[in-house]
């Protein structure tokens, strides 16, 4: 039995030196509330970890399509078909791509969101504190501070980086704690594997107390550092709830 290939995305592109995708929903296909041609989609620009790629998060775009969304995946600085280094620059670069899906035919500009796993966890959460663009974030194993400023000095990450004292002094001016408490009225959704020996669950466990309402903790029973993010019926349960407190705030 032949098998159809992998959807590929609708746009690919660059701008400013950052390679990205830009995945749509198919207004054939769906449920009738949502392939109307005067319905806004929401949309979710995916952040990737520290030595990942947009590729790698392919599955979650298709997922979030066939789930009535539209998703931008992109490489960070220093990652990927990107141009550049990584730097504190790549919150500015999180938010622009925000703007880039906002201003996307068919996306509603008021209900953009982040999903970020591990340092593009961080991201995301810095980025929402900084932007009111940010509509809501998914987290999934976000890294603290500590943890990626110990990463460049011993150079675990694969990515490209000018000055790694620059970068860890950067990474170590943030607070990731205070940024989750001034995303307060927007809704967070942290998801964690119960397993992850890179960064402890705990963490996730300690921003979910510090942040406002609306809010959302899952831990997931043993995995590792990568599980969550790439587990369909997890990722489909953290879109179902952002959704749902998206269009409450309409």
């Amino acid at each position: 039995m032949e098998r159809s290939p992998p959807r590929r995305p609708d746009r690919e592109g660059r701008t400013d030196g950052l390679a990205y995708a830009l995945w749509l929903p198919d207004r054939r296909q769906g449920p009738p509330e949502r392939t109307r041609p005067d319905r806004a989609w929401p949309g979710v620009v995916v952040v990737h970890g520290a030595g990942s790629r947009k590729e790698n998060h392919a599955d979650f775009a298709r997922l979030a399509t066939a789930s009535g969304w539209a998703a931008l995946t992109f490489d960070l600085p220093g990652h990927g078909d990107s141009e550049g280094e990584m730097s504190g620059g790549a919150v500015d670069d999180v938010l622009a791509m925000v703007r880039l899906l906002a201003a996307s035919d068919g996306v509603d500009s008021g209900r953009i969101a982040l999903r970020g796993s591990s340092l593009g966890g961080f991201l995301s959460i810095t980025a929402a504190a900084l932007s009111q663009e940010v509509a809501g974030v998914i987290a999934i194993c976000p890294a603290g501070e500590d943890h990626l400023a110990r990463g460049v000095r011993q150079r675990r990450f694969e990515m490209r980086v000018g000055d790694p004292l620059d970068l860890e002094a950067w990474l170590l001016a943030q607070d990731v704690g205070e940024s989750v408490e001034r995303i307060a009225g927007r809704p967070l959704i942290l998801m964690h594997a119960e397993g992850d020996t890179q960064i402890p669950s705990d963490h996730s466990e300690e921003l979910y107390e510090r942040a406002g309402e609306p809010r959302n903790l899952i831990i997931a029973t043993g995995g590792a550092h990568t599980s969550v993010q790439h587990d369909p019926e997890l990722q489909s349960a953290a879109l179902r709830w952002l959704e749902r407190r998206l269009e409450a705030e309409r």
